[in-house]
């Protein structure tokens, strides 16, 4: 059962991280300087957890294992890296974005999972659907 509960732990934390020093980051700073240090600072730390992780595998093999995903995941993260760095900076409150963001996209990867994986759409996920559109009128509204 840890498993299975440890990596949506490491999700919530990251994420509150994520969200409080993204919020943060000041308003005159470039925007996309920030995100060059910040995935500096990633780049160096995954390639060090790379080499304790890699079980003797060179870095030769490991890259011939990779496609292109890697390369358009890291296009998105800057998507949503930037995102939330200029949807804090118009005026959007850290307990909202991400709210209103995550049902969103928790509706379109519904959509996406029954097109493009075949997924099935339960009646059940559809009251949830019309549940959260409703929870998001009820959060957004003023």
């Amino acid at each position: 059962m840890f498993n299975y509960i440890w990596p949506i732990g490491i999700i919530v934390l990251s994420n509150i991280v994520y969200n409080i020093t993204t919020k943060q980051t000041p308003h005159h700073a470039n925007a996309f300087l920030s995100l060059s240090i910040t995935y500096g600072v990633a780049m160096i730390s995954t390639f060090l957890i790379f080499f304790f992780t890699r079980k003797g595998e060179s870095i030769g093999v490991a890259l011939g294992k990779l496609n292109w995903t890697s390369y358009v995941l890291g296009i998105a993260i800057i998507g949503l890296e930037i995102g939330y760095i200029f949807a804090f900076r118009n005026g959007w409150q850290v307990n909202m974005t991400s709210i209103v963001a995550n049902i969103i996209l928790a509706i379109s990867l519904l959509f996406v999972g029954f097109l493009l994986y075949k997924e099935k759409i339960s009646i059940t996920q559809l009251v949830g659907i019309a549940l959260c559109l409703g929870g998001l009128v009820l959060v957004l509204k003023k």
